[in-house]
């Protein structure tokens, strides 16, 4: 047996169902005074299994805090079923954890579910991501008064939005905090939810309907700061410059956007 065949005859014992390995693969092995080879395959397919256990139970601690050690395992063993690792790193083990959920369970189990999922992986992508250059209180105090009506700006690498229906943010924390299950519940209107890292930590807020329409106005329709101004008029008069000044300071203050076609001019010079 050549060595890529070999090597493939072990990842498919590692990804078999059972730990009874193929009697073909297993006489190619040698067993040890203390140790037969099936025995020794046996113990590491189900290390296998255990390590994939334990990424998912670290990226999905809220799912796991929900469902509890027996109907955790249950689903991730399908999961992993379904979805095999197919990444050098298992880092990526979780990405379709959420869209397995929405295919496994009936739709009243699979919602809330799937969006804890969405959530916690949301976490995963936000530390992950770079750095960025987002913008600083500094680099506002520098920006020429000129250059205020037409300032844009975008959202910083990390920064992760979803929509949430139900109080999945309290089901998280309590899963965080180990604290009694709130139990789930629809949320009177879906909120918007932010993910990032600021300053090397993952943080999260969910935001009121006006605020999400300002934000996603600049990052996501290219407002500038004076169409900024213009839209927040209609609500909220002459306080609309004021009421702009206050989110965008906020904003910044979180480490949430950065400068729209800052890292292009940059590269220009």
């Amino acid at each position: 047996m050549r060595l890529t065949d070999w090597q493939l005859a072990f990842e498919q014992h590692l990804l078999d169902e059972t730990p009874l390995a193929n009697s073909g693969f297993a006489a190619t092995l040698l067993g040890g005074p203390t140790l037969d080879v099936d025995t020794g395959l046996a113990i590491y397919h189900n290390a296998y299994r255990a390590r994939l256990q334990d990424v998912l139970r670290n990226d999905f601690g809220a799912i796991w805090y929900w469902l509890g050690d027996a109907e955790f395992a249950l689903l991730t063993e399908a999961y992993v079923r379904r979805y095999p690792s197919v990444h050098y790193s298992l880092r990526w083990l979780g990405e379709r954890f959420a869209d397995f959920i929405v295919e496994h369970l009936l739709e009243e189990q699979s919602a809330p579910l799937a969006e804890l999922a969405r959530l916690e992986w949301a976490f995963t992508l936000a530390f992950d991501s770079p750095q960025g250059e987002p913008l600083g209180l500094e680099d506002m105090a520098l920006l020429a008064p000129e250059d205020w009506p037409g300032l844009q700006v975008t959202l910083a690498p990390s920064v992760q939005q979803m929509l949430c229906h139900f109080n999945t943010l309290a089901i998280w924390r309590a899963g965080k905090d180990d604290a009694d299950f709130p139990g789930s519940e629809a949320l009177a209107s879906a909120r918007i939810c932010l993910v990032w890292r600021h300053r090397n930590v993952c943080r999260y807020r969910s935001l009121e309907p006006k605020e999400a329409c300002a934000l996603a106005g600049m990052v996501a329709t290219g407002w500038s700061f004076s169409e900024l101004c213009a839209h927040l008029a209609i609500t909220y008069a002459e306080g609309a410059p004021l009421q702009a000044v206050t989110w965008l300071k906020q904003w910044i203050e979180e480490g949430l956007l950065e400068r729209r076609g800052h890292s292009d001019e940059l590269s220009d010079r």
